[in-house]
């Protein structure tokens, strides 16, 4: 997942441009003094000065000082920030001499000097390494945010030289980078409501603030609702099936919450929990499915179904305002699919397939509950829920003789790391990855790498922190610290984030298979980050549509697969013996299990989501238990054994991270990765000369052109769903 900083998530209504890229770029002092706002900035200057925001880093690439960085400094530095570039905006808006393209978009590039530097960095750690200080100055800062976006966007003198500049835009000349900038930012302000008449502006103003405030709440409240719902045991006895790296793990997180003796299972922000594929006590399996389940509908003060209710209907209330039917229309207006009616029939063309392997895969898993229940003596029961991972395992092991314990020795973290996701990106694009121990690091478990390019030149910086924590959000995710633009002279400074179970000291980090590919998902969009080269901070990197910025991670998944690089990192831990052929065989026979299910769960997620946004303004405060029932039955979805990804309740990514109405663009980009990967295939797959034509075509362009355009120009043709279908399990692949 590309997660966006936090101003993008306090005003989801519109994509910052303003230097407001995923991952932000830091601005140069030189860069900000072309802007003259020195006369407002000046007082609060020397105030400052012992603040580590006040001016860029002095560290490689701008890397954070995180050894001088305290919870005190952010809100201040946020807030000096703001106020800096309002007086940078105003100067731009007032400015007496006629609107050009120099003082009207490019001095808006360059704004926001101390602003993105300490977005950037308050983003990592609150989504990382939070606590109770920082969860309070995000719910400050959040409406704060919001109001000081839409000082920016609803700025009429602003937006006046704005589309002075687009109306000349066919006859200024522009390079095609620079083209495309007077392009986006434009319909970044239209977008925005800059057209609006000042009422409603005011109202729109209003809606945005509230927007901000539950979105912050919601991730709050979710954070603190995952970490209460940990179920507890007290007996060892319950958790049988848990290997003894993972039965520490939960002492360990008994032991954190001060509760010795007992075993704690901390929850991941999904709907199904990694251990249930292994606890052979089924009232165990329950009750750590119910607690993920139910985790944010205690009825309490994290209880988050009000707060996403008045959400929805907040973000219906923004849409109409702005002139669409809904949220999903005006979100959608500006990605690759344009509607959310061309979404909904991508996802009605994947769900029926999607459910009937499901229910092939559900009648496999049945047959083996009766048999076991038989062998028992004991009374069968129909399958549910928190049966299904545990069964599909058993499955497994029955058709392919796989378990799940038998590879994981094989996937030693730092060997996928250095051997699999580093190699990989070496045979394709000559990288080189060299550990800085001389960088400080926001907590310790992060870890620290140049990246050198092909030729040698120092690229970017790279920040991994693999391990789950309490303070730490669900999922897995990559942002920017830094982000490129030759404008601002800025290089790449990226992470990674993840959710992996922490060793106990000294033992080794064992992964399952999808944890493996967890990272190369993640790598993938780091590398599309480190491979920026753009101008212009707002079209650098990530910084694109919802529905391409997932493609090039889904298309670095594949790499996790290729015979070469498979060989070269999946080495037993202790031994260093490669997998043996029989191994690898019988995981390649099973690549295809369990994909009805993997499909339906995420499906079921993008309908849900696209359902929520697709609420009109004059609809109802919905109750979010019926009204999720109701859609799942609506798109026939609705399968008691196959529970959505995420529950409204916990769908962080919808109510959180910007996603809302683009949970969509996983399957989206799934349909052009698994596209891409068959022109990788024909034309010799794992080569440089593949990686650098990609790299040119794709990873290095961000969003300096229309992206169906530049994926076109790139395949030679528009993408097909065929290779989706085939790749995950829809349709039969024809028998050479």
């Amino acid at each position: 997942m590309l997660r966006l900083r936090l101003i993008v998530i306090a005003t989801s209504m519109a994509l910052a441009a303003c230097s407001q890229q995923p991952g932000g770029a830091s601005n140069t002092p030189a860069a900000a003094a072309s802007v003259a706002s020195a006369s407002t900035a000046a007082p609060a200057a020397t105030a400052m000065t012992s603040n580590p925001f006040f001016q860029a880093s002095t560290l490689p690439f701008q890397a954070p000082p995180f050894d001088k960085i305290t919870d005190a400094d952010y809100q201040p530095a946020i807030e000096e920030g703001m106020k800096r570039q309002l007086a940078e905006i105003q100067t731009i808006a007032n400015n007496p001499d006629a609107p050009t393209f120099e003082n009207t978009y490019v001095a808006m590039e360059k704004s926001g000097v101390m602003l993105n530097r300490v977005l950037a960095v308050f983003g990592a750690v609150t989504g990382a390494n939070t606590d109770d200080t920082l969860q309070k100055v995000q719910a400050t800062v959040a409406p704060e945010l919001a109001a000081h976006h839409d000082a920016i966007y609803l700025n009429d003198k602003l937006f006046q030289r704005v589309q002075a500049i687009y109306n000349q835009r066919d006859t200024l000349k522009l390079d095609p980078e620079s083209a495309r900038l007077v392009d986006v930012v434009y319909k970044n302000f239209v977008h925005a409501g800059a057209k609006l008449s000042d009422a409603d502006k005011a109202k729109l103003k209003d809606l945005n603030k509230q927007e901000s405030t539950l979105s912050t709440a919601f991730t709050n409240k979710l954070l603190a609702a995952t970490k209460a719902a940990a179920p507890v045991f007290d007996d060892k006895s319950k958790l049988a099936g848990l290997s003894a790296a993972e039965l520490a793990a939960a002492a360990q997180a008994g032991k954190d919450r001060k509760l010795d003796g007992k075993y704690v299972l901390p929850l991941q922000n999904t709907t199904q929990q990694p251990e249930l594929q292994d606890l052979s006590n089924r009232d165990t399996r329950k009750a750590l499915f119910e607690a993920s389940w139910n985790r944010a509908e205690q009825g309490d003060a994290n209880d988050t179904r009000e707060t996403i209710e008045q959400l929805a209907k907040i973000r219906a209330e923004q849409a109409k305002l702005l002139g669409y039917p809904n949220y999903a229309a005006w979100k959608l207006d500006d990605q690759m699919a344009k509607t959310p009616e061309t979404a909904m029939a991508f996802m009605d063309k994947l769900a029926p397939a999607a459910v009937a392997r499901a229910k092939r895969e559900a009648a496999d898993i049945q047959a083996q509950i009766d048999k076991d229940q038989k062998a028992l003596k004991q009374p069968s029961f129909k399958l549910q829920p928190w049966d299904w991972n545990y069964y599909a395992e058993q499955v497994r092991k029955a058709k392919y003789d796989l378990d799940e314990n038998q590879i994981k020795p094989y996937f030693e973290l730092n060997d996928v790391l250095q051997n699999g996701v580093f190699y990989a990106a070496n045979q394709l694009y000559g990288l080189t990855f060299k550990e800085r121990k001389d960088i400080p690091v926001y907590q310790p478990d992060v870890r620290v790498y140049e990246v050198f390019d092909k030729d040698g030149k120092s690229l970017a910086l790279f920040y991994t922190d693999y391990f789950k924590r309490d303070n730490k959000g669900g999922g897995a995710w990559m942002d920017n610290l830094v982000g490129q633009s030759k404008l601002l002279g800025t290089k790449p400074v990226i992470y990674n984030v993840a959710n992996f179970t922490k060793p106990e000291p000294g033992q080794p980090a064992l992964l399952s298979f999808d944890d493996v590919v967890t990272m190369f998902h993640e790598f993938g969009h780091a590398l599309h980050g480190m491979f920026a080269d753009e101008q212009y901070p707002t079209l650098s990197g990530t910084n694109t549509a919802r529905d391409f910025v997932e493609f090039p991670s889904q298309f670095n998944e594949h790499w996790a697969t290729d015979p070469k690089v498979f060989a070269n990192y999946a080495r037993n831990y202790k031994t260093k013996a490669p997998m043996p052929k029989e191994l690898v065989d019988k995981m390649r026979k099973a690549g295809m299990f369990n994909k009805g299910y993997d499909m339906t769960e995420l499906v079921a997620a993008a309908l849900l989501d696209m359902n929520w946004h697709m609420l009109g303004a004059d609809a109802p405060l919905q109750d979010a238990d019926k009204f999720e029932t109701a859609a799942l039955k609506k798109d026939h979805i609705d399968l008691s054994y196959v529970p959505p990804r995420y529950r409204s309740s916990y769908f962080q990514h919808i109510w959180g991270n910007g996603y809302a109405a683009g949970y969509y663009a996983y399957l989206w980009t799934e349909m052009l990765a698994d596209d891409a990967f068959v022109d990788f295939k024909d034309h010799g797959g794992l080569t440089r000369a593949n990686g650098d034509r990609f790299r040119a075509m794709i990873l290095s362009r961000g969003n300096t052109e229309d992206l169906a355009k530049m994926y076109k120009d790139w395949r030679g043709k528009a993408p097909s769903i065929e290779p989706m279908l085939e790749n995950r399990g829809l349709k039969e692949v024809p028998k050479k």
